[in-house]
């Protein structure tokens, strides 16, 4: 099978890269600027603003499956932004079914959209399902809503194989300390390295969040792209919700010394919703998938991606 990854640089896109080299896949990629291009597979630097070099990099590659993981996924960027984010994350993805629509043999697409398109979920409707109302609260999620219309549009009007990802958290190796469970783990790494006191500063720990391995869910995307109904919604997620509190308690448990913990009132948002779990069934019933890599093991890679990085001065 020959893929071609739109966006392969960031925190997904390098473990899907991984994983379809793994199960013997011919493997195409490509990203924004030339700063981290791999050797390991043919890399094409590329803006999804400019129709032509989409084309250009599908007439080179003649992939059977394109997974869509450019985007502008920054919550805190899309408003200050929202120009670029409307830009990137919809005219972007247009851009590219544009270029597939006019194929001779168009690859199936997945479209990576995001559990944040649900907004505020009321709790009769947890565990959420993919046929729930969307009620999105900030402009990133209102581009990953209009980018999976336009997608089912494309699959009915021009009958395109395209699958849409409404993907809930992810964490693993590689995330930024930007998320929680990286900075969690990024505070261990400095505490037990004696840079810091021992003392984890946390914000809201009662939300309940539904996590899964990241190396789990680009496995499912793969699995969608083959198996996968065009034109349907699937949630990619572990379909079980786990408190901040609860991870923050199994990070602390792999420490190598007593870290107590720390409400810090700059950690706390304005509004939290108390429980996000994803009805996964649908996943489940068409693909068979299930999640594998057990949580703590997922912390454990992190907390030692962390220990790796404090110990070489690398953060």
């Amino acid at each position: 099978m020959k893929a071609l990854v739109v966006g392969a640089a960031g925190f997904v896109g390098k473990h899907l890269v991984d994983h379809l080299l793994e199960i013997g896949w011919d493997v195409s990629a490509t990203q924004l600027g030339t700063e981290s291009m791999s050797t390991r597979i043919p890399m094409y630097e590329l803006d999804i603003l400019e129709p032509h070099a989409i084309s250009s990099v599908l007439s080179a590659t003649t992939p059977d499956f394109v997974f869509h993981l450019a985007a502008q996924s920054s919550v805190p960027v899309s408003w200050e932004q929202p120009g670029l984010t409307v830009d990137v994350n919809i005219k972007g993805g247009v851009n590219l079914l544009e270029s597939i629509r006019v194929m001779q043999k168009p690859p199936r697409v997945l479209l990576i959209g995001s559990g944040e398109e649900y907004g505020s979920v009321a709790p009769n409707d947890i565990p959420i399902k993919e046929s729930i109302p969307l009620r999105p609260s900030n402009i990133y999620a209102a581009t990953k809503v209009a980018q999976g219309l336009i997608g089912q549009i494309y699959s009915k009007a021009y009958d395109l194989e395209v699958i849409i990802i409404r993907a809930f958290n992810h964490v693993g190796p590689g995330q930024s300390d930007a998320f929680v469970l990286p900075n969690f783990s990024k505070q261990v790494a400095l505490i037990e390295a004696g840079i810091v006191e021992p003392v984890l500063r946390v914000g809201n720990l009662d939300a309940k969040r539904d996590f899964t391995d990241v190396r789990d869910i680009v496995r499912a995307y793969r699995l969608l792209a083959e198996k996968g109904i065009s034109g349907e919604i699937y949630n990619v997620g572990s379909g079980k919700a786990i408190s901040i509190n609860e991870l923050s308690d199994m990070i602390l448990s792999l420490a190598k010394l007593h870290i107590s913990k720390q409400l810090d009132f700059h950690r706390l948002r304005p509004a939290d919703i108390p429980v996000y779990e994803a009805d996964v069934s649908k996943l489940v019933m068409h693909t068979n998938w299930k999640p594998e890599i057990p949580m703590i093991k997922t912390l454990s890679d992190i907390l030692d991606e962390w220990r790796g990085k404090v110990s070489n001065n690398d953060i």
